[in-house]
């Protein structure tokens, strides 16, 4: 009888030996819980080094946060198709849109500062700049270290003279000299015009038309005085400095506008995203 009750005891002894142990184990692993969580901050800390660097390159910048990213807007609002006959440009210095965004926009003096690509490029900003024929050709290798840094190129007419006032050719010809010449030059053809000075009359739409733009560009001043600024909206067209007053750099002036846009809980988007 022992024999035959010596395996079947064993059967119900094996239980609350395997129940035993499993307290054991689990007693144990509460017991390295701390070692864990240490080799996990480790982990996290490694994973979290390349964030540091990122926001040094934001602070290199003067910003103390990275930008948020632009949502992707929705189709393209429709506008003149920019061949003759197709009806007449936009002209515009607001984009309606419910996306918290605005444009950053340039005219000539960026190929002055050759930290401006080196901005763009590290920060991947989205910015729309508008040259003449004087300004590129000076500088075509920074205008393409712009380009190549994500900038957008844009006409500005050949000569930056006023538009509004002259006859038809005299206007087709700055619209469309300027647009042949960045095509040679660069490989694109421009399709949004910023008249110099902001000066315009029908005859330059006709002629904007004529020569491939789907809008007229203008902007809306974005910059500080005695400390104050305008505020600056969901969706308007911008430029960080203002005609007739001192200049300190494209690139600080940048810095100064980007941080009141993150102050404003806005971003930054492409123009040519929306327009």
């Amino acid at each position: 009888m022992p024999l035959i009750e010596s395996p079947l005891s064993a059967r119900k002894v094996r239980p609350l030996i395997a129940g035993a142990l499993a307290v054991v184990l689990l007693s144990g692993c509460a017991q390295s819980v701390d070692p864990i969580e240490r080799l996990g901050r480790k982990a996290a800390q490694k994973v979290h080094r390349p964030h540091r660097r990122i926001d040094r390159t934001f602070r290199h910048w003067g910003l103390t946060a990275p930008l948020a990213p632009a949502p992707r807007p929705a189709r393209p609002r429709a506008g003149s198709a920019g061949r003759p006959g197709a009806g007449l440009p936009e002209v515009l210095d607001h984009v309606p849109t419910d996306d918290r965004v605005v444009f950053l926009t340039y005219d000539e003096g960026v190929q002055d500062d050759p930290r401006f690509a080196d901005m763009v490029r590290e920060l991947r900003l989205p910015v729309s700049v508008f040259l003449t024929d004087r300004a590129v050709e000076p500088g075509l290798a920074h205008v393409a270290r712009l380009r190549e840094a994500g900038a957008a190129i844009q006409n500005q007419t050949l000569d930056h003279t006023p538009l509004r006032g002259r006859i038809y050719d005299e206007q087709h010809t700055e619209i469309c000299g300027q647009r042949d010449r960045l095509e040679a030059r660069l490989g694109l053809r421009p399709h949004l015009l910023h008249p110099p000075y902001g000066a315009y009359d029908r005859t330059t739409l006709r002629a904007a038309a004529d020569c491939g733009i789907t809008a007229l560009v203008l902007w809306r001043p974005a910059s500080e005085r005695h400390g104050r600024g305008r505020f600056v909206c969901a969706g308007d067209i911008v430029r960080p400095h203002e005609p007739g007053r001192p200049l300190a750099s494209v690139t600080v002036e940048t810095s100064h506008l980007l941080r009141r846009i993150q102050a404003r809980g806005l971003t930054v988007a492409r123009l040519e995203d929306y327009v």
